[in-house]
């Protein structure tokens, strides 16, 4: 590669080098995959000419690149006052939007050294900036994550039971996560904050803890995708918070970022997200468990590719990590990325990461090392129902002709490999979540020799725009905005799993269930 790029400079010029590499603009992030193939700081510098001149219009023109920020119709007034300074600090309001004015790589110590945000945040007062967000639940113990402005000294309390103390700082953009120990299994709690000394209570500070495995109960969690920043339909975290499910599975598009190399502006969508009242109440009450997919972690469609060489892979993780409370991050910090498990009572959830290390010339979605551990985790699953989470779909039918889900050529053997372990190994009681299109689907995916796998699809919890329908789907629908639920009857001698399409004002506009005996094998 890079003995073909300087020959073109050589004797061809930089239009023949735009020529080679401009093909490589219409497949997701390859681009930067071949920045970390090419050994040489002249062949480097050359793609980064490229990048700068051609690659980032035609991005923008194709996919629409910069989503920026959406403002209109905010009534809150910490909002109306916070977002349009820290859209400028972090973002930029120019034409061009190439970055805020606290440059790229600006965070929270950078808003603090400006009188005017301290000033702010002392009219508002928010020490407390984001959080709590609840997450990890585990029969016996649950993780509460929070960002203060500023270095401060953080507790959780829950009766008799205490936290760690543990002091925010600027090497994590002043975010904590502590565990609270020697709770009861499946039980209600209500929770405050110590910040600096200050007990902080909420009525929004209250949750359950995980049943146990074997416990007979009833339980919800709730999943979906397409959740860009709109102060309009914002209220959907609000009405999805009082529903009360016990978790958030976020499948990606968590927030809309579109920005690969600018760190600032990726903390502004987070900084936002969580500033916002209806998504506080949300995540201060229901575990939250998230992957990334193509608008949070890089561009529309990507594809990160395999390795780490690429200069952007690990800050952007690095960000991702600061901002949620998954119970692990991938492999940590020897093999990054999103995907992780977790099991609430008898249901298993695997997390996958389809996009930081997807790529479509290895003919791979999860890259080998999560590819194995997702089927060593399966094989090794003991729960009732096993849910297994992609940020893109996984039927054939349910994408533009496979150019970015489990149905193009490049992934539909990866996919084989973990139907036919399900198959092989006679894994019972599967069902398949995603999001990315927006719209909510239910898919059934025939499998020979085992039961049929379904796919329930959501993907329009805040987004405006919408996709079209699908009428080869078992149901699909695209009206207003949505989320999926899966409702859980363990007290069943037939279990039960149910999901359900509930609208932004709490409807349920589908119920769809299904019971362990039709997801076992013959």
């Amino acid at each position: 590669m890079t003995r073909r790029i300087e020959r073109l400079h050589r004797f061809s010029g930089e239009r023949s080098i735009t020529r080679f590499l401009s093909k490589f603009v219409t497949n997701g992030l390859n681009l930067f995959k071949v920045h970390a193939m090419c050994c040489s700081t002249l062949t480097r510098s050359l793609i980064d000419r490229f990048f700068l001149i051609v690659a980032v219009p035609a991005y923008a023109a194709i996919f629409s690149l910069a989503k920026e920020p959406i403002t209109e119709g905010e009534e809150d007034p910490v909002m109306k006052d916070l977002d349009p300074y820290l859209i400028e600090a972090l973002y930029g309001t120019d034409e061009k939007g190439l970055t805020g004015r606290l440059g790229a790589e600006g965070g929270m110590a950078d808003l603090l050294a400006e009188p005017a945000f301290v000033d702010l945040v002392e009219k508002h007062d928010l020490k407390l900036f984001n959080g709590p967000m609840v997450g990890d639940l585990l029969p016996t113990s649950a993780k509460f994550w929070v960002r203060t402005a500023g270095p401060a000294k953080v507790q959780v309390l829950i009766g008799d039971q205490v936290s760690k103390l543990v002091e925010t700082a600027e090497a994590d953009d002043f975010t904590a996560v502590m565990t609270v120990e020697g709770l009861k299994p499946f039980a209600p709690y209500t929770y405050a904050i110590s910040l600096d000394g200050e007990r902080i209570e909420r009525d929004s500070f209250r949750f359950r803890t995980a049943p146990e495995p074997g416990q007979k109960v009833e339980f919800h969690v709730a999943f979906g995708s397409g959740s860009r920043y709109v102060p309009v339909n914002e209220h959907a975290w609000s009405t999805m918070a009082k529903q009360r499910p016990l978790a958030y599975l976020g499948l990606g598009d968590n927030v809309y970022i579109d920005v690969v190399n600018r760190r600032g502006a990726q903390r502004l969508f987070y900084y936002r997200r969580c500033l916002s009242p209806a998504y506080s109440e949300l995540v201060a009450g229901v575990a939250m468990y998230a992957v990334w997919d193509d608008h949070d972690m890089a561009m529309n469609d990507s594809s990160g590719g395999s390795g780490l060489e690429a200069s952007w892979k690990l800050p952007n993780w690095k960000v991702f990590i600061q901002n949620w409370n998954n119970p692990e991050y991938g492999g940590g910090k020897t093999m990054p990325g999103t995907w992780h498990s977790f099991s609430l009572g008898d249901v298993d959830f695997f997390m996958t990461d389809g996009r930081f290390y997807r790529d479509k010339e290895d003919k791979t979605m999860l890259g080998p090392d999560q590819k194995r551990w997702l089927l060593e985790a399966l094989a090794n699953a003991s729960g009732t129902f096993k849910v297994i989470a992609s940020g893109t779909m996984w039927s054939d039918d349910a994408d533009k002709n496979g150019k970015d889900s489990w149905a193009g050529t490049w992934a539909r053997d990866e996919r084989e490999e973990i139907f036919h372990l399900i198959n092989e190994s006679k894994i019972d009681g599967v069902v398949l979540i995603s999001g990315d299109r927006h719209r909510s689907d239910i898919w059934k995916i025939d499998r020979p020799g085992g039961y049929p796998l379904y796919e329930f699809v959501s993907a329009k919890v805040t987004n405006l725009h919408k996709h079209p329908t699908f009428p080869n789907a078992v149901w699909s629908y695209n009206e207003g905005n949505f989320w999926g639920q899966l409702h859980f009857d363990l007290l069943q001698d037939d279990p039960i799993v149910t999901f359900k399409c509930v609208d932004i004002s709490g409807r349920v506009v589908k119920e769809f269930p299904l019971k362990l005996s039709q997801l076992r094998h013959p």
